[in-house]
């Protein structure tokens, strides 16, 4: 964790509370491509006609067989070509790069004149945010480069995905983002800081399919504790259908999805009942808890929330026996685990009663307590970003929490528990 170089930071996803009149930073452009020199054109001078011109352009090609044109003044570096490496090639711009935020497109995506101004104005003032612009989708085949994008488009369009329009309206342009909002996220299209970039760690370069990258850097961003925008007067024209209504290699398909479901820890994209994939949610049992109270406790938990991992000591772990999904007290918080669930005291209930232990963070405090101090629940993504700045406000305690769940008296045997009629008592 790097302390931020610039600008500040907001509570929960409050992008709209960004500040007014930030520095502006140097920009600098990467444009991915592949055999489309027509297309990277008409985006290279649809660049050299924005309203705030970008400090320096880099191109990234993946491999093409003839290294493509790019004008004086227009960076280019190149890696071999060994099939789709979309990702690689992102990496490679971006390290090519010397500015302060970064704005991303792929060659057959040429920006309107405001795309960069619109893009860079959330990262210059919040270095956290990634940004996601609005991208429309024409068919610009034999559309000249010097023709603007603005006025080619509109009576070229073809059809947007309405899934995505419904999930920005819905959200109101991400301002109401949470866990799953990562799927809301084009590569095609984005900016952060350079700063975050490298905070967040770049691409996977694994990733070696179209799509499912721009996925995962969303979501390792947000569990990081980073904002989400979109921007949707920020508009950059696709030559071209959405993937959805183009041809797909259904195998290249299935890898693409399975490849975000075992990097990814939020509803949505990841596993719902194999046990691959991180953990959203953590939790730690303290070693105070007695044999039974320990089983109990873990064996409820873990009926109700299979996905979860558990930390506990030693001699908890023999005890529990091999599970997977029981790990070492010692272990670090995985960077994509959102929760963190502290057992100080035996619980046990039915199977709502943990998820609605957990949904008591809805993302506006970093920490609560249920009243008695038996368990407390930690939201991972607002305390990392307190931690980055140095400010507990951005994380602060909430009220205590109610839950149903039962206390661990003593009285109920492991018997009981498992056939299912432990002693009732008064919830916690």
């Amino acid at each position: 964790m790097t302390a931020p170089p610039f600008g500040t930071s907001v509570p929960g996803n409050r992008w709209d509370l960004a500040p007014a009149g930030a520095p502006r930073r140097r920009v600098s452009v990467v444009v991915t491509h592949f055999e489309q020199e027509q297309a990277l054109a008409r985006t290279l001078a649809a660049l050299g006609r924005q309203s705030r011109p970008p400090d320096e352009v880099v191109v990234a090609d993946d491999g093409s067989r003839q290294a493509p044109v790019v004008p004086p003044g227009v960076r280019l570096v190149r890696q071999r070509d060994d099939g789709f490496r979309a990702a690689a090639a992102r990496n490679l711009g971006v390290a090519a790069t010397t500015g302060d935020v970064l704005v991303l497109l792929d060659a057959d995506t040429t920006p309107e004149p405001g795309f960069v101004e619109r893009m860079v104005a959330l990262p210059e003032a919040l270095p956290e945010a990634l940004v996601v612009g609005r991208r429309r989708h024409a068919d610009l085949s034999g559309v000249a480069p010097d023709e603007p994008v603005e006025a080619a488009g509109p009576p070229r369009e073809l059809p947007e995905p309405a899934w995505l329009r419904r999930a920005y309206a819905s959200t109101r342009d991400l301002l109401d983002a949470d866990a799953s909002s990562h799927r809301f996220v084009i590569s095609a299209v984005l900016a952060c800081s350079r700063w975050w970039w490298d905070e967040v760690g770049g691409f996977d370069e694994t990733f070696r399919t179209y799509g499912g990258e721009d996925w995962e850097f969303a979501h390792r961003s947000w569990t990081a504790g980073g904002l989400l925008a979109h921007r949707a007067d920020a508009v950059a024209w696709h030559d071209g259908p959405d993937a959805a209504a183009r041809p797909r290699d259904p195998d290249a398909h299935l890898a693409q999805t399975a490849a975000v479901a075992d990097r990814t820890s939020a509803v949505g994209t990841t596993w719902r009942g194999l046990l691959r994939g991180p953990a959203d949610l953590v939790v730690t049992c303290a070693p105070g808890l007695g044999a039974t109270e320990l089983l109990v406790t873990v064996d409820s938990l873990l009926a109700a929330l299979p996905r979860a991992v558990v930390r506990v000591g030693a001699a908890h772990r023999a005890l529990v026996g091999d599970d997977p999904r029981v790990v070492a007290a010692e272990d670090d918080l995985p960077a994509t685990a959102r929760l963190h669930l502290e057992v100080r005291r035996g619980l046990h209930g039915d199977a709502a009663a943990w998820p609605a232990l957990i949904d008591g963070l809805d993302g506006s405090t970093g920490s609560r307590t249920v009243a008695d101090g038996c368990v407390e629940l930690r939201d991972l993504r607002l305390l990392r970003r307190a931690g980055r700045w140095g400010r507990p406000d951005l994380a602060p305690p909430g009220p205590p929490l109610a839950t149903s769940l039962r206390p661990w008296t003593g009285d109920a045997t492991l018997e009981a528990w498992l056939g299912g009629w432990a002693a009732a008592s008064d919830p916690a």
